[in-house]
């Protein structure tokens, strides 16, 4: 009987190719198949990139198209084939590895492959290799503690604006994620729920033309850049 191939989740941290685990390493340099999302414009990988320092020459890297899209029949869909795509690669024999950025149980597309994975091909052997996620490389970047004691931290998407903030009542530290839309209602549930004064945003955190914004009122009168987050507390 031949034996299937295993199949790696691998988080690639925020940027930097220093941040990324031994354990990921290793991995990479022994995968027999590296796969990554795109998008369905083009082929780049920021998380091939990010991981290009690991990856042999010999070995093919394929990029899955993952539609930005709020149609959720169009993204089943597009999940679906692509869990189809690895599956095959494993009945192979072939170990394979998903590079996705920060860490792979973390707003990553990942998630999506593991649960058609599991639906698809339940008896595949599969592994998440965790990996430091954009808000916690931003904290360290700017020696800022981003939770202690008895406080509560919360962690949201800021594509749909500020409401999540407000819905949450006593929290004391936040970390926006995706920061790009909707700023100015961002901003102004910041204000309302005090949390503005000590705020801080920072783009393409970990790579070469990273930038801290320590008035995020700037954001409003620039460019939306998907790779914004945001760091407040009380």
């Amino acid at each position: 009987m031949k034996t299937i191939g295993k199949l790696f989740g691998v988080g690639v941290g925020p940027g930097d190719p220093e941040l990324l685990t031994m354990k990921a390493v290793r991995v990479i340099k022994a995968a027999d198949v590296i796969f990554t999302a795109a998008s369905t414009k083009n082929t780049y990988s920021l998380a091939v990139e990010i991981a290009s320092p690991y990856i042999s020459p010999d070995v093919p890297v394929n990029t899955l198209s993952f539609p930005m899209t709020k149609d959720i029949d169009t993204a089943e869909t597009a999940w679906t084939e692509n869990a189809r795509v690895i599956a095959e690669t494993l009945k192979q024999g072939r170990n394979a590895v998903f590079l996705t950025l920060g860490d792979p149980t973390t707003y990553s597309t990942f998630g999506y492959i593991l649960k058609k994975m599991k639906y698809i091909m339940p008896e595949a052997d599969i592994e998440t290799i965790p990996g430091i996620t954009s808000f916690h490389a931003a904290s360290a970047r700017l020696n800022r503690i981003l939770v202690e004691g008895e406080e509560s931290l919360l962690i949201t998407s800021g594509a749909f604006g500020g409401d999540r903030i407000r819905n949450v009542n006593g929290v004391e530290n936040v970390a926006i994620v995706k920061a790009y839309k909707n700023i100015q209602d961002i901003n102004q549930a910041l204000k309302d729920t005090g949390l503005y004064k000590r705020s801080v945003a920072v783009t393409k955190c970990g790579r070469d033309n990273e930038e801290i914004i320590s008035d995020i009122g700037e954001l409003e009168n620039r460019a939306p850049d998907y790779w914004t987050l945001i760091l407040a507390s009380r």
